[in-house]
């Protein structure tokens, strides 16, 4: 079998693995619609690659207002590699105990708000302690993690707590333990990762949900929407408006901070 094979056909497992999570991707749809109605968001955060499910959600074609992506770019910025703001400062920094809460003290959070909180191996102390900080903040955390991956690996906090410690319900991306799927003959280490993959299926499968329930309600999401389907007149209504509507959400989280 060609490795690009090998790879689809373990995507096809992913897929499987997400489907079989039916119940808990529409109980965190109903959370997190639940926020929005209510007129508060859904906090998303992810550190190194996991950033890419936060963008994901919110704002891409197809998604809309309600989320508040939390990208530190001291955690996520891989683009130098090397050198100033490189990879090695970055993974550093994701075990910085406190690192956290500093992020969080930008925010007036209430028990209305629910988090998404991502972690392949769910290991790291940053996410980890972000996922604790939204607790005792009483905010409702879902946790995104490769289950095999997080159970074979060691937590980096002292207390060997992990993510799904923290979390009041916990989504299996369904990658392998190192995340890696593919075997090469002659080649020690696999390649080729499957958490994205499943990251974003899960994602999108609760973006779906979501948007079912908001309309349900008679709320409607403005939807961000490709001109070539909308027409280019109501596309840029779509995209101003929703965006107008991100900015009032957000506002809330600044107009009383520290008060």
């Amino acid at each position: 079998m060609k490795p690009s094979e090998s790879y689809l056909d373990q995507c096809e497992g992913i897929l499987e693995s997400v489907r079989a999570q039916g119940d808990a991707i529409s109980e965190a749809a109903d959370w997190f619609a639940e926020t929005i109605l209510a007129g508060r968001m859904v906090h998303l955060f992810g550190s190194g690659h996991s950033r890419i499910m936060t963008e994901e959600m919110w704002p891409r074609y197809g998604s809309f207002p309600g989320f508040n992506p939390i990208v530190e770019l001291s955690l996520t910025f891989h683009n130098n590699v090397i050198g100033a703001n490189g990879q090695r400062q970055a993974m550093f920094l994701e075990n910085v105990p406190g690192f956290a809460a500093r992020i969080l003290r930008t925010y007036d959070l209430s028990d209305q708000d629910s988090a998404l909180v991502i972690s392949s191996s769910g290991t790291n102390i940053v996410p980890v302690e972000m996922a604790e900080e939204f607790q005792r903040r009483g905010v409702r955390v879902v946790a995104l993690i490769s289950l095999e991956h997080s159970e074979a690996s060691e937590s980096k906090r002292e207390d060997g707590r992990k993510l799904s410690d923290f979390a009041d319900l916990v989504l299996d991306t369904g990658a392998p333990r190192g995340d890696a799927m593919v075997s090469i003959e002659g080649l020690e280490e696999p390649v080729a990762p499957g958490s994205t993959v499943g990251g974003c299926l899960l994602v999108n499968a609760i973006k779906a949900e979501i948007a079912d329930r908001l309309t349900r309600a008679g709320k409607p999401p403005k939807v961000l929407t490709a001109s070539c389907i909308a027409g280019s007149e109501k596309a840029a209504e779509l995209f101003e408006s929703a965006y107008d509507e991100h900015a009032r959400l957000i506002a809330k989280y600044y107009q009383e901070l520290g008060q």
